[in-house]
Order: structure tokens, then sequence, then C-alpha cells
């Protein structure tokens, strides 16, 4: 039985609500918005109050899993490392492989960027599908699901079809890596240790772009093998994934889903995306991914054309520096995965974007193959831990119960940055020349940090906490805290 609210607390009144206003407002946002209006009130009158109140909600948070807690697990969390390192190779080796692609079919900048611009509709549909998979099939459902539609679209590529049909059915790469993405990021971030496991996940991701370009380059200049072999490889890949997935997640069905989240609580998945796609902080944080994975991506997948067209490299050797700047995205995110919850997320991507744009400057007037290859692994190294940092942040401002619905569209609706902007890359770098990549990034650059600063939290290690507190109050009032998507095993 609920014990009333005594008058004088946070968010609560002693006199009635007025008859044309509400108790409780229908729109979360309203709710935190009067929530914060009256917190001003109170702690002009009670000045101990209102930090009094959100510290007793401390105990509200809700109970986050732990990574290593039980065997499956650890299973699990692999499972998702193994999908990260996957995407990243997938991501990495295209633009590796595009000046192959481009001879082997004879085409031209703007016709090869179709590649990286036919997964955006795949990336799309997959923001929206995400809540529907869980409810129907659970994560295993995401996790046989997404790589299957990778399948489909190597084993097809592989085979060097007419160049319209390869774009045509990377769509499916865009879904897979879509689902996955959405699924495994709203999973994670809700762990004990986040910011760490977050690190760790993404640098998986870094690690395939690493590798990819290393080995699909290898074989294309040092074996002697037709660009289309690679995909073989990566049919491997995906094919380890759906074994180890379904064996991972197994248990994790759509049942066991539906039972921790009954539709008579927390309503059919399609409210949940409306309810996020209603909050300013989707949007802030979509728009961030956005700008940062086209940057990302971009630079990842033109940066060998650039070094051999704008520094004059040979090819190998302009392939390692793509590796260079992959492994510089592994190591940031895996070794400042520990340094950004430690001074707080806001301060530390704001050090790390200004680092960025200083070494992005650098990467773009100095030209030097050696120097521009250095540059380009630290700006890897400091733009890697970005993804994961935004997450994070994003996990704190919004309720619980939107995490999946949240962080799957804004994870997927960043993830299309992978296919927009290397393709509008590819298309100005027709007219004008490669050497735009540069510039481009820059500007990209420009609108991650506009998009962080608006944010709220401020720059203080404790202003997230602060945030978060609120939130997690509002939804203890609402009767609706802990019944969000993260909380399943």
């Amino acid at each position: 039985m609920e014990t009333p609210p005594k008058a004088g607390e946070l968010g609560t009144s002693s006199s009635p609500p007025s008859p044309t206003t509400p108790a409780v407002p229908d729109s979360f946002e309203e709710k935190k918005a009067n929530i914060e209006k009256e917190a001003t009130s109170v702690s002009t009158a009670q000045p101990h109050d209102q930090d009094q109140d959100l510290n007793q909600d401390q105990d509200a948070d809700p109970i986050r899993e732990r990574w290593n807690s039980s065997s499956i697990n650890v299973t699990r969390y692999l499972q998702t490392l193994l999908a990260f390192l996957v995407m990243g190779v997938s991501d990495a080796s295209l633009g590796a492989l595009l000046p192959y692609i481009e001879e082997y079919y004879n085409i031209n900048y703007t016709i090869v960027a179709c590649m990286f611009l036919s997964p955006f509709a795949g990336y799309t549909l997959s923001a929206f599908m995400i809540s529907k998979i869980h409810m129907r099939f659970g994560q295993v459902g995401i996790a046989v699901i997404a790589p299957t539609c990778k399948i489909i679209a190597y084993v097809i590529t592989c085979v060097h079809p007419p160049f319209p049909v390869v774009p045509i059915f990377f769509v499916l790469t865009g879904l897979g890596n879509g689902l996955e993405d959405g699924a495994w990021n709203a999973w994670v971030g809700n762990m004990e240790n986040a910011n760490e496991l977050m690190g760790i996940l993404h640098g998986a991701y870094g690690l395939g772009g690493a590798i990819g370009p290393l080995i699909s380059t290898a074989m294309v200049t040092k074996g002697g093998l037709h660009w289309y072999t690679w995909y073989y490889v990566m049919v491997g890949f995906a094919v380890l994934e759906i074994f180890l997935g379904y064996y991972a997640f197994r248990s994790a069905t759509g049942s066991v889903y539906r039972a921790k989240h009954p539709v008579s609580t927390t309503g059919p998945p399609e409210s949940r995306t409306r309810e996020a796609l209603k909050s300013k902080i989707t949007w802030l944080v979509a728009v961030f991914l956005l700008a940062y994975v086209g940057a990302e991506v971009a630079l990842g997948g033109w940066i060998v054309t650039f070094m051999l067209q704008m520094r004059q490299g040979e090819p190998f050797a302009s392939g390692m520096v793509a590796t260079g700047f992959w492994l510089g995205l592994t190591a940031g995110r895996v070794v400042l995965g520990f340094v950004t919850g430690r001074i707080g997320e806001k301060l530390a991507v704001a050090l790390y974007l200004a680092l960025s744009v200083g070494l992005q400057l650098l990467f773009w007037l100095i030209p030097s193959f050696v120097a521009s290859a250095i540059f380009a692994a630290w700006l890897g190294f400091f733009l890697g831990p970005l993804f994961p940092a935004a997450i994070m942040v994003a996990t704190k401002l919004l309720p619980p119960r939107l995490h999946v619905s949240a962080i799957g569209f804004v994870a997927a609706f960043g993830s299309s940055g992978a296919a927009v902007f290397p393709f509008v890359v590819g298309a100005i770098a027709q007219a004008k020349g490669v050497w735009v990549l540069q510039p481009f990034a820059l500007a990209l650059l420009a609108v991650i940090l506009i998009s962080w600063v608006a944010l709220p939290g401020g720059f203080k290690k404790s202003g997230l906490d602060v945030e978060q507190k609120k939130v997690l109050k509002i939804e203890k009032e609402r009767g609706t805290l802990g019944a969000g998507p993260e909380a399943v095993v």
C-alpha cells in the first residue's frame, strides 16, 4: 500500500490540484518540467529538500545486471563482442576495397559510393522493427535475424553480380547491423560498470575495423585475389554469429520478454517508440550519432583513396593507414572508457572533440604521408569513445522503460550516417576531388560538438547524475520504474 507523500516534498503540494489542471501530466517531458520548476521554488524556501529528496531516490535505481554474474551472461556478452567485431570488419573493409570495386566494374566515385548509401534503408527499417522483434521473438530473435540478413547480402556479393545488384542487397547489411547495434547497446548500456563495458564493446568494433582493411587489402594486393573473395570470409563470420547468438540467447525468447513486460504495464512497443521520439534527448543524441558515425565511416572508408590520390601512397601502405585509424579507434574506446566515467561524460567528450578537431586540421594541412598516417591514428583514438559515451548519456537522461526503443532508434538513426555521409563524400569527390574528405569531416565534428553542448546536465561530473535522479523520481511517482526492457536478461 502506498503512503501518500508529505506536503512540502519535491513534486508534491499540500493543496488540491486545480480542476482544470491534471494532477499528473500525461507527458514525461511535461512532468519533468514541472518537477524542475517546483524544485527551484522548494530549494529557495528549504535549500536542503531537493538534494535530500533526490538522495532518497537513489534506491529507486533499477537493479543492474553484471556481465559476469552467470555463465550465460558471460556468453551473451562475448556474443555482443563478436557482433560488433563483425560490424567493424564489414564497415571498414568496404572502404578499403572501394578502389578495387571501382576498377572491377569500371565505375566512378559517385556510383561506387552507392555501396555506402544502400544500407540507409536497412538502418532506418531496423529503428522501427527492433521493439516488435523484441516483443515477438525476444533477444534471441535479434541474435538470429540480424546475421541472417547479412549472410544473404554477403552470399550475393560473393557471386559478383552486375553492380546495381550489389548495393541493393547491401540494404540487408544495414538492417542486420542496425538491429544488433540498437539491441546490444541497450543491453550493455544498462549494466554495472557500463562505461568500461561499452568501451570494450565498441573497442571490438574498432578492432574489426582494424583487421578488416588489413586482411582484405592483403588478399587483393598480396594474394592477387579478386575483391569479392573477401566476402566468403564475411559469410563465415556471420554464420559463426548465428550459432553463438542462438546458443547464448536461446532462453531469451519472446514469451520471456512479454512475461517481464506485459502490455498492460508498459504498453505496446509502438507506444514506447512514439514516446521516445517525442523526447528532445532522443533527437539530440540521434543527431550526435548521425554526425559521429558519418565522420568515422567517411574517414575510415575514404582514407585509403585519400592516401593514394593526395599523399601518393603505395596501395598496401595506404591500406595500413586505414588499419592505423581503426586501431586508434579501438585503443581509444578501451583505454578512454576507463577515463570517461571518472571525469564525467559531458566534459570528457568535449575534451576529446577539441583534440579531434586539432588532429583533423593537422591531417588535412600537413602534406606528408607519414605525418598523415600518425595523425589519422591519433584522430581515431580520440574519436573512439564518443559513441559509447553518447549511449551512456542517453541511458541517464531517458526513462528506463524507453531505453530499448530510444537507444534502438538513436543507434539505428546514427548508424545511417555510415550510409549517407560516405556517399556524399564520394559524390562531391567525383566533382571536386577526394581532398573534400577533410573539410567535410571537420564540418561533421562541428555538428557533433553543437549537439553535445545542447544536452542537459552541464559539464560537472555530477550534472548527469542529478538529471538521472530527476528522471528516476518521476518514473517512481508514475509507478513505471523498473518496467523498461533493459531489465530483461
